[in-house]
């Protein structure tokens, strides 16, 4: 049986960096390129893009 193929990464804002980050998992089969979200920013109080980090 596989391990597994989900990892943890760090999502972190592109407007502001080092203002906001989020933790998540993803399928690295599946989603083999850097995962792009629309999460909020506290700091500038409003969604921003987040971009995974290596």
């Amino acid at each position: 049986m596989a391990k597994g193929n989900r990892i943890k990464i760090t999502l972190e804002c592109t407007e502001a960096p080092g203002t906001s980050r989020y933790h998540t998992t993803k399928n690295r089969r599946n989603t083999t390129e850097r995962l792009e979200l629309k999460k909020y920013n506290p700091v500038l109080r409003k969604h921003t893009i987040h971009r995974e980090k290596k």
